[in-house]
């Protein structure tokens, strides 16, 4: 049978990543280099490494930002003791938190204020979640594992509710939430869905190839939660093997024994000219049939930071 590469569309970029990626561009063309960086903008390493040489200064806290000097927050969203800090420290800041992670915190504010118990469904030590838990930290419970549930203590079961990272697996949300249900009957549903769109559109697209392929590639880095999750979506929809790779050269040779089907797909912070190299490299190997498998059309942008487009000329 012929070699061919089953293509997932929607891929890479979503509406919030784009929005901070530009921010850090537009910044430095604003204001000159440097502009400092709070943890990566999103995850992945080609577009860290990309913006560095662009003069950005990627930084852990924002302690280590000069006082002053300008720094953006990153897509996954900060608590509000960050923004305590940077104002403490006279920072001029701009806060590309995607608009969806703001939801969530929103939501977080709101029944903190009405007094419930808020389960938030996360990875431990995840940014979107530290930045979310820090909303309302005495009204939150981090929930990552089935033994996490076992472990969960409320006030009044009649006001709980649960809230979601964004770039979980939907599948694996709905398991902690139907075992969190069994304890707690009343648990109320977030007022509309926490998982981000273009995580659960990546994972559908994803879904529906998986079955016909022998092989599929993700390309994403290691820290990106929905990266790692579509490996893992692949292998349970009937991919025989899944790897993640950030760039085209981590492919091993030995992957393509035998196989005759390769899905490809990117996590939601990999701008597309790393997927462009994959699939070249695949041509080389003898994949040039490239198939472009659609279950959505993403047409959704976000306006940049409002701190930015005041400033930008017009």
């Amino acid at each position: 049978m012929d070699k061919r590469v089953l293509l997932a569309k929607p891929r890479g970029y979503c509406a919030g990543v784009d929005r901070a990626v530009v921010t850090v561009e537009k910044a430095l063309e604003q204001y000159g280099a440097p502009v400092y960086v709070r943890k990566e903008i999103v995850h992945n390493k080609h577009v860290v490494e990309t913006l560095s040489r662009r003069g950005a200064i990627f930084v852990d806290e924002t302690d280590e930002v000069p006082e002053g000097a300008l720094v953006v927050f990153s897509a996954h969203g900060v608590s509000p003791a960050v923004h305590e800090e940077a104002e403490a420290r006279q920072l001029r800041t701009i806060d590309a938190t995607c608009p969806l992670v703001t939801k969530v915190h929103n939501e977080a504010k709101r029944f903190a204020r009405e007094d419930y118990d808020i389960l938030l469904i996360g990875h431990e030590g995840h940014e979107e979640v530290e930045g979310t838990y820090g909303e309302a930290p005495e009204h939150i419970q981090l929930v990552d594992t089935a033994e996490d549930v076992d472990k969960v203590v409320v006030r009044d079961p009649s006001k709980v509710i649960w809230l979601s990272q964004t770039t979980l697996s939907v599948d694996e949300t709905m398991v902690r939430v139907r075992q969190l249900q069994d304890r707690f009957p009343d648990l109320q549903e977030p007022p509309s869905d926490d998982i981000c769109y273009a995580t659960s559109n990546r994972q559908t697209a994803v879904k529906t190839m998986a079955p016909e392929c022998d092989l599929v590639l993700v390309v994403g880095s290691k820290n990106s939660s929905n990266s790692v999750r579509l490996v893992e979506v692949a292998l349970q929809a009937g991919a025989r093997a899944s790897y993640l790779i950030d760039y085209a050269n981590e492919v091993d040779l030995a992957w393509l024994e035998g196989v005759t089907t390769v899905g490809v797909t990117s996590g939601a912070s990999v701008p597309d000219i790393l997927v462009m190299e994959l699939l070249e490299f695949l041509a080389e190997h003898g994949y040039g049939d490239v198939e472009e498998i659609t279950t959505a059309n993403e047409k959704i942008a976000f306006a940049l930071p409002r701190e930015l487009r005041k400033d930008m000329v017009r």
